[in-house]
């Protein structure tokens, strides 16, 4: 007999090859701004002019914290009427209404802003204690002299060549003593900024206008420049306007 002819096996098809998955994205956190209570907050009131003014303004923003600004006319004099001496019980810009409660003085205002925004601070305590060292010191020795010679350039204050001779000398002592120290370090009281570089900032901001050179300077100039290239920096220019600006 004829041997049967052998069927041809048939190949199972083969699964198909999986695809390979791309490596899955890290999730991108978006940051949460300040909610609608939040950002009816702070309101900020004081002049484009004032240098303490612009300090405060400058937290606020670097602090990347919306707030609200009215403008307070010192030439008219509104800051000695009674409705704004509820809120400065010196007279003076600027004041900072959190809530229900007003701080006034830059240097008060800066300590609340960082303590309550929990930014721009130290929890290490020698460093805390050195940001507190700082703010004391600017208004000692380096505000007094900026502002003053700034005054006169502005022609808001009178004094002659005598007294210009000792604002100059007291400023260009403060400023080697701030050149001395940022030579240990790139920021004033630790290894990252803090309210005490604002505060400073924001007197020596002013310095071209006093008449006081930083040229002799190097360590500060370099600082000043890292503060102006931190998120959130403005100028006074940008900051202050000069009418009531409200969110």
């Amino acid at each position: 007999m004829a041997a049967k002819p052998k069927r041809a096996l048939k190949k199972s098809p083969g699964k198909p090859a999986a695809k390979s998955k791309a490596p899955a994205k890290p999730a991108v956190k978006k940051e949460k701004g300040p909610s609608p209570k939040e950002r009816q907050r702070f309101t900020l009131y004081g002049s484009a002019t004032s240098g303490p003014t612009y300090t405060a303004a400058l937290a606020l923003s670097l602090m990347k914290h919306p707030y609200s600004y009215i403008h307070i006319n010192l030439r008219e004099g509104a800051h000695k009427q009674p409705d704004y001496l509820v809120k400065n019980r010196y007279g003076q810009v600027p004041a900072l209404r959190d809530g229900q409660m007003y701080s006034v003085q830059s240097a008060a205002i800066l300590l609340h802003l960082s303590e309550s925004l929990d930014k721009f601070h130290s929890k290490v305590p020698v460093e805390k204690q050195r940001i507190r060292e700082w703010l004391f010191w600017q208004w000692d020795k380096l505000a007094v002299p900026v502002f003053r010679l700034r005054a006169q350039a502005r022609g808001t204050r009178q004094f002659g060549s005598e007294v210009r001779g000792m604002y100059d000398t007291e400023a260009k002592a403060a400023l080697a003593v701030l050149e001395q120290e940022l030579t240990k370090s790139p920021w004033i009281a630790g290894k990252k900024p803090t309210i005490a570089d604002i505060g400073i900032y924001g007197v020596l901001r002013y310095a071209p206008e006093a008449g006081v050179d930083l040229s002799h300077y190097p360590h500060v100039l370099a600082w000043k420049k890292q503060m102006e290239e931190l998120p959130g920096f403005a100028t006074p220019e940008q900051l202050l306007p000069l009418e009531s600006r409200l969110i």
